[in-house]
């Protein structure tokens, strides 16, 4: 759990760094911080969706993940929270509640969260999330300089996430392969593309509807015919 804590640590001292910094920031400062984040994060879900090695069950993953993101409404509930987030958070600046959705995201969905915490479950090895931990504090100043106080908030979702992650790999470590990887890798690049095209507001994609769509693609690997 070193690992996680050191990750969570980085995220809230760098949430600080970016809220002292937004101060003196311009609006236009932000905006092109955001946009250029945004275009960053497409390369990144780019490079993790392209990891896939049978398209099939990422287009069965995101189907069914879809089906049942909507039977649930998480995103109603996610919203409900980033609402709840905003008003209590609110005077810091920025909407919070956006802040904590979209920082939370973009931290728990990509790669380095699930095989980083999937490696120190397995090995006790940290040096993953430790380079995770990097990434997510600078990246964590350029979103608090721009959605405010709530991008700390999402400290508490790396640590929970992965938390469990890093317990749950220790458990079932006989059924975790390269493939599971990165089928999983590859469902969670398509999400976080479709965050970064929120960000940019090319169109706004309900992602929370789609996370089911992470274990599923787990469950598929699992049982696709070799």
């Amino acid at each position: 759990m070193k690992g996680t804590l050191v990750n969570s640590a980085a995220v809230i001292v760098g949430s600080g760094l970016g809220l002292a910094l937004k101060k003196g920031m311009p609006v236009r400062f932000q905006q092109t911080l955001m946009q250029g984040l945004g275009l960053a994060v497409i390369l990144i879900g780019l490079q993790m969706a392209f990891k896939t090695q049978n398209i099939l069950i990422v287009i069965l993953s995101l189907t069914i993940g879809a089906v049942i993101g909507e039977l649930l409404r998480i995103g109603v509930w996610l919203d409900r929270i980033g609402d709840w987030v905003t008003a209590r958070f609110s005077t810091a600046g920025g909407n919070a509640g956006q802040g904590f959705i979209s920082a939370s995201l973009v931290f728990c969905v990509g790669a380095m969260a699930l095989v980083g915490a999937i490696q120190e479950g397995l090995t006790g090895d940290a040096t993953t999330l430790y380079a995770k931990a990097m990434l997510d504090g600078v990246t964590s100043i350029v979103f608090a300089s721009t959605m405010g106080a709530g991008v700390a908030l999402s400290a508490i979702t790396v640590l929970v996430y992965q938390g469990v992650v890093t317990i749950l790999a220790g458990w079932f470590s006989t059924i975790i392969s390269e493939a599971l990887i990165k089928e999983i890798t590859a469902v969670g690049g398509v999400l976080i593309v479709g965050i970064a095209c929120s960000m940019l507001e090319i169109k706004k994609i309900n992602v929370a509807n789609l996370l089911p769509a992470i274990p599923v693609a787990a469950l598929i690997t699992l049982l696709w015919p070799g």
